[in-house]
């Protein structure tokens, strides 16, 4: 899922401090798993901006929705007939919900009320790790399973670097070596002559350094 975090308040206010309607659009797919941007998010907000601009004697309209998702036009759509009421949208979305919504209603500002992060999982209540950078390749299948793009900091093909010591990444001991727990993984499924196999280099244009990218399947449009 893709991983977020609350901005803080102040930075969204001031972001708001100007606008008398506003719409907070929260979503519930992924940024309601990791508890920033669901329809509970989206009230807890709410009654926060409310109280701030009463505290401020101004007479702000705030109004909430909570979208299936905010990354397909249906959906979206839900808001049309009420989207000309409001003169800014604060959006609970990642950032590839703020930027369809702003596309979609062009004539409306439309603001992030959360930071995007990564893609990753859920480790624990209240613990989001990364596990994938999206990269276009995918070689986990040499890898056990487990990404040293997203989990090396160094972001090695073959590893370890020297900088490993006793299964920790050198920039924290709290960081698994991710080419420590490839190794591991590929003995205990006894496939450790994966690890013997030289990686090639990467094709890094299917990756973001190849500018923005787009999948198109003539079999389902």
């Amino acid at each position: 899922m893709i991983v977020a975090k609350k901005k803080p308040i102040e930075e969204v206010i001031e972001e708001l401090k100007d606008y008398t309607r506003i719409l907070i659009v929260g979503c519930n797919e992924c940024v309601t798993v990791c508890e920033a941007g669901g329809k509970k998010e989206v009230a807890v907000l709410a009654s926060a901006l409310r109280m701030y601009f009463m505290n401020q004697g101004k007479d702000v309209r705030i109004d909430e929705v909570t979208l299936e998702r905010q990354c397909d036009h249906e959906y979206l759509e839900e808001v049309r007939k009420m989207i000309d009421q409001y003169d800014a949208v604060l959006s609970l979305a990642c950032g590839v919900g703020v930027q369809f919504m702003a596309e979609k209603y062009a004539r409306t500002p439309v603001f992030p009320g959360v930071d995007t992060s990564f893609m990753g999982v859920t480790q624990e209540r209240g613990v989001w790790t990364e596990r994938c950078q999206g990269c276009g390749q995918c070689i986990l299948a040499k890898t056990a399973g487990i990404c040293p793009v997203s989990r090396c900091a160094k972001r090695l093909f073959n590893g370890p670097c020297g900088g490993s010591t006793k299964g920790k990444c050198e920039i924290s001991r709290e960081v698994d070596c991710a080419w420590q727990l490839i190794i591991d993984r590929l003995k205990e499924l006894g496939r450790f002559d994966l690890y013997e196999e030289m990686m090639p280099v990467k094709d890094w244009s299917t990756e973001r350094a190849g500018g923005p990218r787009r999948i198109t399947r003539e079999d389902v449009r």
